[in-house]
C-alpha cells in the first residue's frame, strides 16, 4: 500500500532553523523528488479497496462461467446417451441388412440350383411326369415372389440404415462441439480462479487482516438488513393475520397449496442444513461438494421437485414473488447476469454455497448489498 504523507508546507525553518528563501526552495524540492522516487514503485500496486474489487467480480465470472460449463456439461451428458442411442440402432440394422442380404444370397443359390428361367414347353417334356412340372413350376413362382420381398426388405432396410448413419454422424458432430464449449467454460473458470489465487497472493499479512476487517463490516451490515426484514415481514404477516381473523375467521387457515408448498420446502431446507460445512467446488453436485445451482438442485430433489441444473434455467421453474413475501424455501437470485442462487430459510437469512475456497453456510441474503438480490422464486 502506498504511503500518503501530508506535504510539508513551504516555510522557512528546517529542524529548527530559519533558512533563506532559496534553501528553502532546493530543500523541498529534493524533498518531493525523493518522496516521489520512494512512492513511485507502491503507487503502481492497486488499493486494497481496487484487489478487493477485482477479486470480488474475478470471483462472479468464475461462478458464471461455471454456469456455462454445469450447461454444457448437461447438454455433453444428453448428446453422448443420444450417440449412443444412435450407434446402438445403426448395429442394429446393420444386422438386419445383414440378414437381408444372406436371404438374397439363399434365392440365388436356390435360383442356380433349380434354373433361373421359368419353365417352359422343353422343360414339361424333359419332365418325368406331368405332376413334376407342375410341382416346379409352383417352386419357381414362389421363389420368384418371396425374393421380390426379400429385395423389397433389402432395399427398405438399407435405406433406414443410411438415414441412421447420417443421424448418428450429425449427432456425433454436435458432440464434438460440446466438448469443445465444455472445454472452453472450464478454462474460463480456472483462469479466473486462478487470477484471483494470484491478486490475494500478493497482499501482505497487514492488507490481509485489512480485508479481512472489511470483510467483516460487510457482512455486519448484511446482517442488519436482514434482521430489518425480519422485522418487516413479520409485521406484514402479523397484519394480514390481523385482517383475516376480523373479516372471516375461518380464511386464517392455510390452504392446500400453502400446506404442501410448506411441507417440501421443509424437506428441501433439512437437506440444505445437512450439507452446512462442506466446501464449495464450482461444477459439483453433491454429495460431498456443490457449487450454489448444484446445491439448490440437489435441495429440492430430496423434496421430489426436478429443478434444473444451471441459476439461469432455475429462475425460470416457478413462480416470481417480491422480497417481501419471501417464504422459506423460496430460491433468492443474485446480479443481473443471474450467477448466483440460495435458499431462503427466512428472516432475511438463506443458506447457500458462497464461492471457490468457502463452505455452505447460513448468510444474509444482503451479503453482498441489496442491489445484488436479482429475484426471489418459488419452485413448486
Amino acid at each position: 500500500m502506498a504511503s500518503h504523507r501530508k506535504s510539508r508546507p513551504v516555510g522557512t525553518r528546517v529542524a529548527g532553523i530559519r533558512t533563506p528563501a532559496l534553501a528553502t526552495a532546493a530543500l523541498t524540492s529534493v524533498a518531493l523528488l525523493s518522496q516521489s522516487a520512494n512512492a513511485a514503485p507502491a503507487d503502481d500496486r492497486p488499493s486494497l479497496e481496487e484487489v478487493e474489487k477485482k477479486v470480488d467480480a474475478l470471483y462472479r465470472q468464475a461462478e458464471s462461467a461455471t454456469d456455462n460449463y454445469n450447461a454444457a456439461k448437461e447438454k455433453t451428458a444428453k448428446q453422448r446417451k443420444q450417440v449412443d442411442t444412435l450407434l446402438e440402432d445403426v448395429a442394429q440394422r446393420t444386422q438386419k441388412l445383414n440378414e437381408a442380404r444372406e436371404e438374397l444370397g439363399s434365392f440365388a443359390a436356390a435360383q442356380y440350383r433349380t434354373g433361373a428361367a421359368a419353365p417352359d414347353t422343353a422343360t414339361f417334356l424333359l419332365a418325368d411326369t406331368p405332376q413334376d412340372y407342375f410341382d416346379q413350376t409352383q417352386l419357381m413362382g414362389r421363389l420368384t415372389n418371396r425374393q421380390k420381398g426379400a429385395v423389397d426388405d433389402y432395399v427398405s432396410e438399407q435405406s433406414a440404415t443410411m438415414k441412421k448413419r447420417q443421424e448418428a454422424s450429425q449427432s456425433l458432430q454436435t458432440l464434438t462441439e460440446t466438448q469443445s464449449d465444455l472445454k472452453t467454460a472450464k478454462a474460463t473458470v480456472q483462469k479466473k480462479l486462478a487470477d484471483a489465487r494470484a491478486l490475494l497472493s500478493e497482499l501482505t499479512a497487514q492488507e490481509k487482516a485489512r480485508l479481512a476487517a472489511i470483510e467483516k463490516q460487510k457482512q455486519e451490515e448484511a446482517a442488519r438488513r436482514a434482521a430489518e426484514l425480519a422485522q418487516q415481514q413479520a409485521a406484514e404477516k402479523a397484519a394480514q393475520q390481523a385482517a383475516q381473523e376480523t373479516a372471516a375467521p375461518q380464511e386464517s387457515t392455510p390452504t392446500a397449496t400453502d400446506s404442501s408448498y410448506a411441507t417440501k420446502a421443509a424437506k428441501a431446507l433439512a437437506f440444505a442444513r445437512a450439507q452446512i460445512g462442506k466446501p464449495y467446488v464450482w461444477g459439483a453436485t453433491g454429495p460431498d461438494s456443490y457449487d450454489c445451482s448444484g446445491l439448490t438442485q440437489a435441495a429440492w430433489k430430496a423434496a421430489g421437485v426436478d429443478l434444473p441444473r444451471v441459476t439461469y434455467d432455475q429462475v425460470n421453474a416457478g413462480t416470481t414473488v417480491s422480497l417481501s413475501d419471501a417464504q422459506p424455501g423460496d430460491l433468492v437470485f443474485f446480479y443481473d447476469d443471474i450467477s448466483h442462487v440460495g435458499l431462503y430459510i427466512g428472516n432475511g437469512m438463506m443458506i447457500h454455497a458462497p464461492k471457490p475456497g468457502a463452505y455452505v453456510r447460513e448468510e444474509s441474503i444482503y451479503y453482498d448489498g441489496e442491489s445484488a438480490i436479482h429475484s426471489v422464486v418459488r419452485p413448486a
